[in-house]
Formats: C-alpha cells, sequence, structure tokens
C-alpha cells in the first residue's frame, strides 16, 4: 500500500496559495499568517497537482511503501 508525503520546501515557498487552491482532497491549507502547512496528510491521493502548479517549485509529493 502507498502512503504519500508532502515536503514543502519553506525557503522556496512565498506563499501564494496556489496550490491551496488546486488541491482537490483540501490536504494543503494556509495559516493565520498565510504560511503553507499539510493539514492532512492522510487524505493525499498523490495527485501532485499542488507541484504542478506552485510557480516556486516548493511543494514535492513524495510516494512511501506503507509496511504492513
Amino acid at each position: 500500500m502507498k502512503k504519500n508525503k508532502i515536503k514543502i520546501h519553506k525557503l522556496r515557498c512565498k506563499s501564494c496559495g496556489i496550490c491551496v487552491s488546486f488541491c482537490p482532497k483540501k490536504v494543503l491549507a494556509q495559516d493565520e499568517s498565510q504560511r503553507l502547512y499539510v493539514l492532512d496528510p492522510s487524505e493525499c491521493i498523490g495527485c501532485n497537482i499542488c507541484s504542478q502548479v506552485c510557480p516556486d517549485f516548493a511543494i514535492e509529493v513524495i510516494q512511501e511503501n506503507e509496511e504492513n
């Protein structure tokens, strides 16, 4: 079974929110300072839309094998 990990490169992220608005599962969110964070990583379906729309290449979706 595969599990997805979302890595945010905070030094690259300019907090534009594009990834948040495009995520179909609402996995990403912004705090009160508009900083990006992963709201619910278990909901990530690995579509990579967030990393594709990010103008700063600040998001990486990593598929990991889940050991039982």
